[in-house]
């Protein structure tokens, strides 16, 4: 089993995963698309519960896109109503879990903002996994929020354009509490960003597999570490210049 074959001193430190192949799993099942979104979300709970079980300090998911909201006002609806049942405080208070969101939060329902504001102020001591989900979140919009960030400073005289870095544009983005990805997991058989993380995952590991999100168990996790953890992370530089993953 891959659970055993996990080596807990070299562990990634961040996990991102992008959920895939929930309608497509739906659809084998002769269902219709919300049975496979409601399948999808147990396994978020799961996938958690693993991730805190390891030791994982930071597992991002990205659970809706901005590009989402082009599917049908129905299926959003149902993905929206999805959300609120399953941020469960219950569950992040037993595991010690933190909560943070990524996006536009200000385009999600006015319950749905209150419920994760909530969530991530209620578990904000908490002190195991950090669980962050990418909601109405693309790549593009963070970094072109970030580019308008730095501009106003620039503009201010609060930042010479001099000055600006690589590490000016981490300072700027959404995801800069946390460290970059060195895992990149997407289920479902495709083989893409997506518009996700673009930025973060310059150095990532990727891993693709071809299980569909709702059948993706604690076993899958623990497979695509084994995997990553039998990488060498180069970064560049001759695999003479690199150390193993630490």
């Amino acid at each position: 089993m891959y659970i055993e074959q996990v080596d807990k001193t070299r562990l990634p430190h961040h996990i991102a995963i992008i959920m895939d192949g929930n309608g497509r799993w739906a659809k084998a099942q002769g269902r219709e698309r919300t049975y496979g979104h409601q399948e999808g979300a147990e396994r978020v709970h799961d996938i958690m519960t693993a991730a805190v079980k390891l030791g994982i300090d930071y597992l991002t998911l990205y659970t809706f896109s901005t590009e989402n909201w082009n599917r049908p006002e129905e299926e959003v609806a149902a993905l929206m109503a999805l959300l609120l049942k399953h941020l469960e405080e219950e569950l992040f208070m037993k595991n010690n879990a933190r909560f943070r969101v990524i996006g536009q939060i200000e385009r999600l329902p006015k319950v749905v903002q209150e419920s994760v504001r909530y969530l991530e102020e209620r578990t904000k001591n908490n002190t195991a996994t950090c669980m962050v989900l990418a909601l109405s979140y693309s790549s593009k919009w963070e970094i072109t929020n970030a580019v308008q960030q730095i501009a106003a400073k620039a503009k201010a005289g609060e930042l010479n354009p001099e000055d600006i870095t690589d590490k000016t544009i981490d300072e700027h983005l959404a995801t800069s509490f946390m460290p970059d990805p060195e895992l990149m997991i997407r289920t479902g058989g495709e083989e893409r960003l997506s518009n996700y993380l673009l930025w973060q995952c310059a150095y990532s590991e990727f891993y693709f597999t071809d299980t569909y999100w709702p059948d993706f168990q604690e076993e899958d996790l623990c497979k695509a570490i084994v995997d990553y953890q039998k990488r060498q992370r180069r970064f560049g530089k001759t695999g003479e210049q690199v150390t193993e993953n630490k």
